[in-house]
This record gives structure tokens, sequence and C-alpha cells, in this order.
């Protein structure tokens, strides 16, 4: 599965997103049963259907938990992650707390990232993208650097 492209949405009066069919495509059977929301990073918010959800946790769990650092993101992630279930017109509930949090009202960009979608406010993404894009070539250069990806 992989998810990719930037699509523009409206949120309804319930706080309702329309998943497009191609991402809907994408993800597969496992979207039907919907989607778990939370969190993340940048002002944004990250929705992820179970099995990458799980996944995520599997990496979580090898992480010490002695650290505060990765005892305090588990509590705020996973406190605030919260199932939503998909209805029979592909759209998705955004739970008020975490639409709040990320500045979510009436316009929202989604985006596919590899494995999960993430939702932001049209201003918030606009204002992420112009801040970074000029620099497009530097990010790809250290996300493609064998330290970046563990090689030795």
């Amino acid at each position: 599965m992989l998810l990719t492209g930037t699509y523009q949405r409206s949120v309804d009066d319930k706080l309702r997103i329309a998943i497009p069919k191609r991402l809907r495509d994408a993800l597969g059977g496992s979207v039907e049963r919907g989607l778990f929301i939370t969190p993340g990073t940048d002002g944004s918010l990250a929705l992820y259907t179970e099995e990458v959800l799980t996944r995520l946790a599997e990496r979580l769990a090898v992480a010490s938990p002695t650290q505060q650092e990765v005892r305090t993101f588990n509590r705020l992630f996973y406190a605030q992650a919260e199932w939503a279930e998909l209805d029979s017109q592909g759209r998705v509930r955004i739970p008020t707390v975490l639409a709040k949090s990320a500045g979510i009202a009436d316009d929202v960009v989604l985006l596919g990232v590899q494995d999960h979608l993430e939702l932001w406010d049209v201003a918030r993404w606009q204002a992420y993208f112009e801040g970074r894009v000029a620099q497009y070539d530097e990010f790809a250069e250290k996300a493609f650097s064998p330290k970046t990806n563990g090689e030795r």
C-alpha cells in the first residue's frame, strides 16, 4: 500500500470528510472497518489503518519505557487516538478535540504519506509547504543518506 497525493476536502457540519475513492482503494479492505485518527506532527492529524498503527505500536514498544520522552509521547499519542468508522459514502468523522487541536474547521488538505494519511488545515498546510519546498533537495539528501536510513 503506497499512499500519495494531495486532496482538497471540505469538512461538513458534523466534522466529516470524504476519503477519496483512490485512497480508499489503495488502503484496501482494511479501510472498510475504519481508521484510527491520531495527533500528527507539525499541527496535523494522522489517519492510520489498524494494521499500520499496530506496526507503529510495535516500533514504539522497543523504545525504552524508562525514557521520559518515550513515556510522555506514548501517553499523549494513545490517549488522543480514536477509532472512526467510515460511513456508506466513504466519510470519516474527525473527533472534535482532535479537529480543534489541528485548527480544522471548514476546508482541509488530505495528504497520502506513504503508509498513512495526514489531515491539515488548508492555511497551516500552505504555510508549511511554502516554508519548506525551497529546501526540497536538502531534505532529499538527508532522507536518502545512509546514516538516516540506519545503514552503516
